[in-house]
């Protein structure tokens, strides 16, 4: 089997890419494989882009195009030469595929994939996807609308996840989804939330080092009770990355998001400083004046978000955002991300000062260099770890924006 992957957007494309290889093994030899993303217009057009591209350079092989992008916008692909367009809701029924295959309007003989160059690094940590989809209405969000409601998995599909990665030399996991934070299931029936389903699985897969989350929306009831299993068990890791998008109350709401200001700051006293944040943030949507741009900003500051992924607002066909008066030039939304990015920085700066002399648990990931418990690059002296190690590092002091330290 030679299929090849390529995934644009968030870490869930890869990790399904990584599903319907394995869905494909014995049904498909060679072929190419794209994952695309819609959550912006530039993600979509990059994606088509390179899916030209691979077919220009690839003539005598399938390419199998999934994801946001081109559900969304098939047209994009459609004439793209022997290009398979699988949509979202299809991306995992191995028949799709078959069907797709055999309805080719084009011959493959011989198929060898001449150029590719894959977007993927080697992870040492192991992504595992728990739910699928979005029950919520945000006014500037396309991806729900493509990915459609949301889905959990089951805890047994988890757990086996979990200990497969395990067998595979992965002690770090980091739980990933469209919405994570609205995993449910019944168990016993009762209500089995994501604080339960973090609990159940480091306890009923004890060799696990670090668990982590990806991205989690703070209007979730379960964030206040994962900060406090975070607290007290030292192998869930101490960070979380909050779908924050704007600390302006006025803009939340025309945003359709279901947190304010003062429920962040309780998210922040209510961690007991034991606990670091970082978040996402939409720069420039419409409405957002010079005084509401500046309430984020404070609250960035307030909250001490050790690093913020800030980016401007994309106007996306659709959606309720697109047709909203008061669009912000993208030049000043462009301006905006270095004055939030400056702002952060300066938070991780000092944040990164009060850590050195501490003892950290490390996750290597490559040429020594591996990842905090706050999320942050060390780089370790000494001799060569092999990548997935997890150690125990002493932070000595800071080099081009990450920690030094020494294993002990």
């Amino acid at each position: 089997m030679n299929i090849k992957t390529l995934s644009f957007g968030c870490r869930l494309n890869a990790l399904e890419c990584e599903k319907i290889t394995k869905m494909l093994s014995g049904t498909v030899k060679t072929a190419i494989l794209v994952n695309t993303c819609a959550v912006t217009g530039e993600a979509e057009r990059q994606s088509a882009q390179t899916v030209r591209k691979l077919s220009r350079e690839n003539p005598n092989v399938i390419i199998f195009v999934t994801g946001c992008g081109v559900t969304r916008n098939p047209k994009l692909f459609e004439k793209i030469p022997h290009v398979v367009i699988i949509n979202n809701k299809d991306k995992m029924q191995i028949q799709k595929y078959i069907d797709a295959i055999n309805n080719m309007k084009f011959n493959i003989c011989n198929p060898i994939i001449e150029n590719f160059k894959s977007n993927e690094g080697k992870l040492s940590k192991k992504f595992i996807q728990v739910q699928n989809g979005c029950n919520h209405d945000c006014t500037y969000c396309v991806t729900r609308l493509l990915r459609g409601k949301s889905v959990s998995f089951e805890y047994d599909e988890i757990l086996q996840a979990a200990k497969d990665a395990i067998e595979n030399g992965f002690y770090e996991i980091v739980l990933t989804g469209v919405d994570t934070a609205s995993f449910i299931q019944i168990h016993d029936g009762k209500p089995f939330l994501l604080a339960d389903l973090c609990a159940k699985l480091l306890n009923d897969v004890p060799e696990i080092k670090h668990l982590r989350l990806s991205s989690i929306d703070p209007a979730s009831p379960e964030v206040l009770k994962i900060i406090d299993l975070m607290k007290y068990e030292p192998r869930f890791m101490p960070h979380l990355h909050l779908s924050m998008q704007s600390g302006s109350d006025t803009i939340l709401k025309s945003m359709r998001r279901r947190h304010n200001a003062d429920m962040l700051r309780n998210l922040i006293k209510s961690s007991d400083g034991k606990i670091s944040f970082s978040a996402d943030i939409i720069c420039g949507f419409p409405g957002e004046s010079e005084e509401l741009f500046k309430e984020t900003c404070d609250l960035i500051r307030e909250m001490n978000l050790i690093h913020v992924h800030a980016f401007p607002f994309s106007s996306r066909p659709d959606t309720v955002a697109a047709t909203m008066t008061n669009q912000i030039n993208r030049s000043v939304s462009k301006q905006r991300v270095k004055i939030i990015t400056d702002i952060a920085n300066k938070n991780r700066a000092d944040f990164m000062q009060n850590q050195i002399g501490k003892i950290v648990s490390v996750l290597v990931e490559e040429d020594n260099i591996g990842r905090t418990p706050d999320d942050i690059d060390i780089r370790i002296n000494g001799t060569k770890i092999p990548n997935k190690t997890i150690c125990d590092v002493k932070i000595i002091g800071i080099e081009n924006g990450m920690f030094k330290g020494t294993c002990i």
